[in-house]
């Protein structure tokens, strides 16, 4: 395993942002920027939304798909439960507020 960290330079909902990722997550980040970019946008659509509440709503509907298909495939055929998801989700906002919190990170304006 790597410990190189390079950067992926993203836009999502119109802002830029540099990213630190080693390359071997690259595919799932680029994934991960494609599904909040796709929320955000959808989020957006709202009249007279705040980058704030775009950011919010875009993250709520992330988590509730996440609980829901958890919720499904713990009824189904695997054995996914809502604290994994709840440490999962955790662990991506402790990221995200790393990230945004770099000195290169672009903040929406």
């Amino acid at each position: 395993m790597s410990h190189k960290t390079d950067f992926l330079d993203v836009t999502i909902h119109g802002c830029e942002y540099r990213l630190a990722c080693p390359p071997e997550a690259q595919a799932e980040l680029e994934a991960a920027v494609r599904l909040v970019d796709e929320k955000m946008r959808e989020a957006g659509k709202v009249k007279n939304a705040t980058p704030e509440r775009i950011a919010v709503m875009a993250a709520i509907n992330i988590a509730h798909d996440l609980l829901a298909r958890g919720k499904n495939e713990k009824n189904g055929t695997t054995d996914l439960d809502g604290e994994v998801l709840k440490r999962r989700i955790e662990a991506v906002d402790t990221r995200l507020s790393a990230l945004l919190k770099a000195p290169d990170a672009a903040l929406p304006g």
